[in-house]
């Protein structure tokens, strides 16, 4: 892959799925799977897998295959699985403080270090979670000062709507170069700074529908 290779959006979405994937095939012991093998594991179908690949170069051979240690390392460097992303969670109310407990607790390459809240009451709480680590919350104030001190680049929004706008313009102010949005609201930033929406009614509401209406939308393909 060159520096001006363009991936898709979609593309670079999948790439984590391959990569647990591909942890499970090695852990296992298997050493070498075709793009049928992988479609069938992941629900992609052959020919998305062979095109995903093909923005990376060369990854495996006709008529062999991919050596799954080979491809691990790859896509292990490209997720960045070598270094360290410290994040801090915005917002420390009941969703804010269950992703602070949970900490990406299978995850080696992401931790969460701390949180900030609005609320004084919250101000130095400390959360355990699952790795047995405590985690600091600070007042919202602190927000610059906190996340330079420990070069964190990455944020979780979980504010309300209504002070979602007005965070993001404080967290991008401090440095922040990527934002998974968990608020009811699309946020606005510069072009520098990625964002992420997880939009857990929207998912569910798309969910129910597909729940409902099974018959007609497995009819229409």
């Amino acid at each position: 892959m060159t520096a001006d290779t363009q991936i898709p959006r979609a593309t670079a979405q999948r790439l984590p799925i391959y990569y647990y994937y591909l942890s499970s095939l090695h852990e296992a012991g298997i050493k070498r799977i075709n793009s049928t093998e992988i479609s069938e594991a992941i629900k992609f179908d052959a020919a998305t897998v062979r095109r995903d690949f093909s923005y990376f170069g060369a990854l495996g051979k006709r008529g062999f295959g991919y050596d799954v240690s080979a491809l691990l390392d790859f896509f292990s460097k490209v997720l960045s699985q070598d270094k360290l992303n410290k994040v801090a969670v915005v917002g420390t109310g009941n969703l804010g403080q269950a992703l602070m407990k949970y900490n990406f607790v299978h995850s080696s390459n992401i931790q969460i270090v701390m949180g900030f809240d609005v609320d004084p009451k919250k101000k130095e709480l400390k959360i355990d979670n699952e790795k047995d680590e405590t985690i600091p919350v600070y007042s919202i104030g602190d927000l610059k000062s906190e996340l330079n001190k420990e070069n964190v680049t990455i944020a979780i929004l979980t504010v309300p709507g209504k002070s979602a706008q007005e965070v993001t313009d404080q967290l991008v102010d401090a440095g922040i170069k990527g934002i998974l949005n968990f608020s009811p609201i699309r946020i606005t930033v510069p072009n520098s700074v990625r964002v992420q929406n997880v939009d857990l009614t929207t998912g569910m509401q798309t969910l129910i529908y597909f729940v409902d209406n099974f018959e007609n939308i497995k009819s229409a393909k």
